[in-house]
């Protein structure tokens, strides 16, 4: 199936690109033939990323981007078709998330992730989709989900309003731009460790055992995986896939629905001192 050159001629933007599963997605796709290139807010990952992607022989390039700006979007878009070409495909990863009891939410906060992972996907799908219909090129745009975007999950509501939204967008768009030969379609990852989001969403080492021997497979999933199955939904190989949702979770979300229900059993105290870690960390 991953043929050398498999998506040879392809110039793929992916947001959140440099680090975590965005990183892995990247790394996968230029192996396979595309160029790629990265946004997101932080500049040294994003360089060190593409620079990796280089030394294998791959081509890529970067350009900081908060997504929440309209305007920067469209700025980071026209780099990204002066250094690697005409975009051909998004994916949209950028995200941001936290566990947090809903009562103790800032409306700022809410804001912030709905921001970044609602708003963002929309302004990149928009500003590719308006270059995309009046070039009359086709386009493919792929949607990292979560699998709580279904059932809702107690403790990311920001994040679950935000990712059932993209999915409302994906599903939409995907028969309204069909005639415009532009396709889209949206993973529901499950648990899939990464350095940075993995400590915001997993308080303790004790959770997250008890997170794995939940899991009817009794493990969290591994980046190629993913990287494997968005490769696939890039390529021409899916090219009648459209407006699905496809989940890479082993079976968890069958097994226990919103996948942080259980933080119910994480004390007030342990609350208070992942609250000010966070608060430090800004």
């Amino acid at each position: 199936m991953f043929e050398a050159g498999l998506l040879k001629g392809q110039s793929i933007l992916i947001t959140g690109g440099g680090t975590g599963l965005g990183r892995s997605m990247a790394l996968r796709c230029a192996e396979l033939g595309a160029k790629v290139f990265l946004a997101a807010r932080r500049e040294e990952p994003l360089r060190a990323t593409a620079e990796e992607i280089r030394k294998k022989g791959g081509a890529a390039a970067w350009g900081a981007c908060d997504v929440r700006d309209f305007a920067a979007v469209e700025k980071v878009i026209e780099q990204a078709e002066k250094e690697v070409g005409p975009v051909t495909a998004l994916v949209n990863n950028a995200a941001g998330n936290f566990v947090c009891p809903t009562e103790r939410l800032s409306p700022n906060a809410f804001a912030s992730v709905v921001g970044i992972v609602l708003n963002g996907s929309f302004h990149a799908t928009l500003a590719l989709g308006r270059r995309w219909i009046q070039a009359k090129r086709p386009g493919t745009v792929l949607n990292i989900l979560t699998t709580y975007v279904w059932t809702g999950s107690g403790f990311v509501v920001p994040s679950a309003c935000a990712k059932a939204g993209v999915l409302a967008l994906t599903r939409s768009l995907a028969v309204e731009w069909a005639r415009y030969k532009i396709r889209l379609n949206a993973i529901a990852p499950g648990a899939f460790p990464t350095e940075g989001a993995w400590g915001r969403v997993i308080p303790s080492a004790e959770y997250e055992e008890h997170h794995r021997r939940r899991h009817p497979m009794q493990r969290f999933g591994r980046h190629e995986e993913l990287a494997n199955l968005a490769v696939f939904l890039l390529s021409p190989q899916a090219g009648y896939i459209n407006g699905d949702c496809v989940t890479i979770d082993g079976g968890q979300w069958l097994r226990q629905g919103g996948q942080f229900n259980d933080l119910l059993e994480v004390p007030d105290a342990l609350w208070d001192e992942m609250e000010k870690a966070r608060k430090k960390a800004k």
